[in-house]
């Protein structure tokens, strides 16, 4: 007899938890058609990488509308490394990455081991480098100390498009 009682007691509460989640689904809003990237603000990011980075940090300025910024961050102990993610308007991300780390090692971190393939593009008036790998391609530039990195799952249009956007903002 007492199996029976723990049986029942034990649909019984399926029952209250099932019906709970039930109310919960059916008067909690939701949006299934609401888009899941949430675009971040990296302004003190920025300002603070500026400050503390022993180069111009690169930032871009004029995107035309539709590139969501995604991620940032600032790792000083890292190479002062500075990270800046983006989704550009056919949802393909898009990364700007700087630092002083040591550039074959760094390149072949933040390009997910992309390759040098010995050409070069021409963007806004400078020679970037074209690297290609199986995940990512890049386009590179290392000058004075620093190597900028634009890399992603977009095509080197997109690419292009992002490093001749990169300016110095101005600092706070």
């Amino acid at each position: 007899m007492r199996g029976n009682r723990t049986v029942r007691g034990m649909f019984q509460s399926m029952a209250v938890i099932c019906a709970a989640a039930g109310v919960i689904y059916f008067f909690i809003p939701h949006d299934e058609n609401a888009d899941p990237i949430k675009p971040v603000d990296y302004r003190v990011e920025l300002v603070t990488a500026q400050r503390a980075a022993p180069y111009t940090v690169l930032a871009p300025q004029g995107l035309a509308k539709g590139w969501t910024p995604t991620s940032v961050s600032y790792e000083r102990a890292d190479g002062d490394a500075w990270h800046l993610g983006f989704l550009s308007p056919d949802r393909q991300y898009v990364a700007v990455e700087q630092s002083t780390a040591r550039p074959e090692k760094y390149i072949a971190e933040v390009s997910h081991d992309a390759r040098d393939t010995g050409r070069t593009q021409q963007v806004a008036g400078q020679a970037w480098q074209r690297w290609e790998g199986p995940k990512y391609d890049a386009l590179v530039r290392r000058d004075k100390g620093v190597t900028t990195v634009v890399t992603g799952t977009a095509s080197y249009e997109r690419l292009a498009e992002m490093a001749a956007a990169l300016t110095a903002p101005k600092k706070a």
